[in-house]
């Protein structure tokens, strides 16, 4: 079957040029021929927020109940084995259409949204979940959907599909990392220049990650390839360093923001009676919307909460400045 929607299909649903309205086209054409789609698409006009302040950044916390499935996905070796890939063409829904990304990639509408255009760029290859070599994908889709933030969980910092390599991206003006960047970029120390990057040790929320700004993807490819490699021999027993990306077109320059992580999931998810709180961290809670899929945690979390579980994930200052360092050598 095609699973690419043609130029003809897109049409009816088309405003606008560029990629970020044939992505938008398509979400609007999934919305009445791809039940599950429309199904979740609806359902988040019932989704309820509150926010805090954090270090003088506001964000957010949301109860999403159509997320269960991924914060409370088993990615373990057993269970990924044991159910078939998602995100392998083969086993889309029939209904599901996407748009082609280049000659390895498809995008596809996310049928369980957390923004209110969100869409997965999976490879069309079933390959691991590894960035290493991909940055430069990885920016490429952020030029061509440039009114989208996108993002990246790693094996073991939010993915679902831990076994098959993908983005995801959503639109702009919804996470507080992008739209108080500026914001928080003037209170953040610039480390270093690298080649044609700017390097940035940030803490929006008391989030510890770095900014590389650049208007060269390569410069950009070059430095996150060195943070990689340090942060690999940090961790040789894994797969992968522990990490989440997000990245997006800014001042006709690009972003990649790199948050390293020591930790999956934080002591609370695993804890039992009322101190119990299933919140799996990935991207889009680093960008500062954090999502609670049961109404009881939305009901009781607090900053203090958040503080507490971003402290336990995320590396300390003294290991975010060794890898800034290993990085300017």
């Amino acid at each position: 079957m095609n699973r690419i929607l043609t130029d003809n299909e897109l049409k009816p649903f088309l405003e606008g040029s560029g990629f970020s309205a044939n992505a938008r086209a398509l979400l609007a054409q999934q919305r009445i021929h791809f039940p599950l789609a429309a199904k979740f698409y609806g359902s988040l006009d019932t989704v309820q927020e509150k926010s805090f302040t954090i270090d003088g950044t506001a964000v957010r916390v949301q109860f999403n109940p159509a997320r269960i499935q991924s914060s409370a996905a088993k990615v373990d070796a057993k269970s990924i084995s044991e159910r078939k890939c998602f995100l392998c063409e083969a086993h889309l829904p029939i209904e599901q259409k996407g748009l082609s990304f280049g000659s390895d990639y498809m995008v596809l509408v996310n049928p369980f949204p957390i923004f209110p255009e969100h869409f997965t760029v999976p490879h069309l290859t079933h390959t691991d979940q590894r960035i290493s070599g991909k940055v430069g994908d990885f920016l490429a889709l952020a030029d061509l959907l440039s009114e989208f933030v996108i993002f990246y969980n790693g094996p073991k910092c939010g993915a679902s599909a831990p076994d098959h390599f993908h983005f995801q991206a959503g639109n702009k003006g919804f996470i507080p990392l992008e739209t108080e960047f500026e914001s928080i970029l003037n209170e953040s120390e610039a480390v270093f220049k690298k080649e044609q990057t700017d390097i940035y040790h940030i803490k929006p929320f008391g989030a510890n990650g770095i900014a590389f700004v650049s208007d060269n993807i390569r410069s950009i490819e070059d430095a996150f390839e060195k943070a990689y490699n340090y942060l690999s021999e940090k961790s040789p027993e894994e797969a992968e360093p522990m990490m989440n990306l997000l990245g997006w077109k800014w001042q006709d320059k690009f972003v990649l923001t790199l948050f390293p992580r020591k930790l999956h999931r934080p002591s609370q998810f695993f804890a039992e009676g009322d101190s119990n709180i299933l919140l799996s961290p990935a991207a889009v809670d680093l960008g500062g919307v954090f999502i609670t899929p049961l109404e009881k945690d939305f009901t009781k979390i607090t900053a203090d909460d958040l503080s507490d579980i971003l402290s336990q994930i995320l590396i300390s200052d003294e290991e975010m400045a060794e890898l800034c360092n290993s990085i300017a050598k």
